[in-house]
């Protein structure tokens, strides 16, 4: 089954996969806790405006995952001290779905979330998932590793992730059998201590 780009979200650990048909030449790269999300050096040029972006920031309340451009107003929101809930709503509701022939929602997630937030009723780190689609914007508290993909599975769901860091997830959610898997990151911790990894199928 082809889902598209998904990410995978809990207290903490986290993942974010590219998966695509029309612009596999793509990797992640990391520097200083970020993960870009990049063409590689023999793409074919374009225009797309959807297809460079950072995948992964690493903050001091929490890290986020996601699929474009939202990653960073929503960690730049959460370092600014807004409530998880409230850094993941607020960007997905003004950028809303991208506006590309397939109205492909955003997702997006934080992982490792202090756990005074507010918004979280976790006894310890907690997680936030969300999604903004054409009929819908999801924001939701998660405990358990939940997903959520731009096509089929287009909100919250159970999954089942059985890595317990970083570099683990990266490779548990590329090899998943969805289908089109280009490159993958991962993300483990709590505030002040996270981990991060990435991995292109090499």
């Amino acid at each position: 089954m082809y889902v598209g780009r998904f990410v995978v979200v809990s207290p903490r650990v986290g993942a974010y996969r590219v998966s695509s048909r029309s612009f596999p030449n793509r990797r992640a790269v990391q520097r200083d806790g970020t993960v870009t999300v990049e063409p590689t050096p023999d793409a074919p040029e374009t225009d797309n405006p959807y297809i460079s972006y950072n995948g992964v920031r690493v903050t001091d309340r929490g890290a986020v995952v996601g699929n474009g451009s939202h990653v960073d107003p929503i960690a730049e929101k959460l370092a600014l001290g807004y409530p998880a809930r409230d850094a993941v709503a607020e960007p997905l509701l003004a950028l809303d779905f991208e506006k590309d022939d397939y109205d492909t929602p955003r997702v997006a997630g934080v992982v490792g979330v202090d756990g005074s937030d507010p918004t979280t009723t976790a006894d310890g780190p907690g997680a936030v998932v969300g999604t903004v689609r054409r009929d819908a914007l999801l924001v939701e508290e998660v405990a358990e590793p939940t997903l959520v993909a731009t096509y089929e599975a287009d909100s919250p769901t159970a999954f089942d992730l059985a890595a317990d860091d970083a570099a683990g997830a990266a490779r548990e959610v590329y090899d998943h059998e969805y289908e089109h898997a280009v490159c993958a990151a991962g993300v483990d911790g709590t505030v002040g201590d996270f981990d991060v990894a990435v991995y292109n199928g090499e």
